[in-house]
């Protein structure tokens, strides 16, 4: 294993999982990485390698209970930003990139801490469908704030309840992150 693929592995072993469908998830993370070094995308179509690695940036504001999602203009879902992590780059570098580049904040990891709290593998929607196993970071936010998102990735932001769970439609696995963040 490469020095990078040894240090995502460590990063994937160190999360606790929330139940049967995240230990599933980690262990094929596991698996897949024991196997290969070439986990980075490449711009390409279609996707190269198929399947690669995110970091998604989950804004929250704990003390409003509130998360931040955006209208992903290729996807048409509501996803919390992040994106690929470029090659040789650490994931937690690439959640300190896309927070600045998607959000324009520097990013505060001080709900959960610098480590991912969750990790999901999820088959992607749209013409350049490809597998993203994503860690999922948490970064403070401020509802009273307005953030402007790129517009090459997001048509708009908004806030959600995290009590209410009347969320859009997202990514899959948001409802069990929010379990696994209120956990937290």
């Amino acid at each position: 294993m490469s020095p990078a693929t040894v240090a995502v592995a460590q990063l994937i072993r160190g999360i606790s999982p929330l139940d049967a469908i995240e230990l599933h998830h980690i262990d094929t993370a596991l698996t897949w990485l024991a196997g290969t070094d070439d986990i980075f995308r490449r711009i390409s179509r279609p996707a190269t390698p198929a399947q690669h690695l995110v970091s998604y940036v989950v804004v929250v504001d704990p003390d409003e209970r509130a998360l931040l999602l955006g209208s992903h203009v290729k996807s048409g879902l509501w996803l919390p930003m992040g994106g690929h992590v470029e090659p040789g780059e650490h994931p937690l570098e690439a959640a300190v990139r896309e927070a600045s580049e998607e959000i324009g904040i520097e990013a505060e990891f001080t709900v959960v801490g610098a480590a991912p709290l969750f990790l999901t593998i999820t088959t992607t929607v749209g013409d350049n469908s490809h597998c993203d196993v994503s860690l999922w970071y948490v970064v403070r936010g401020h509802r009273a704030h307005t953030y402007h998102l790129d517009p090459a990735e997001f048509s708009k932001a908004q806030w959600w309840d995290l009590d209410s769970r009347a969320l859009p439609e997202s990514d899959p696995h948001l409802g069990r992150f929010l379990t696994k963040l209120t956990a937290a």
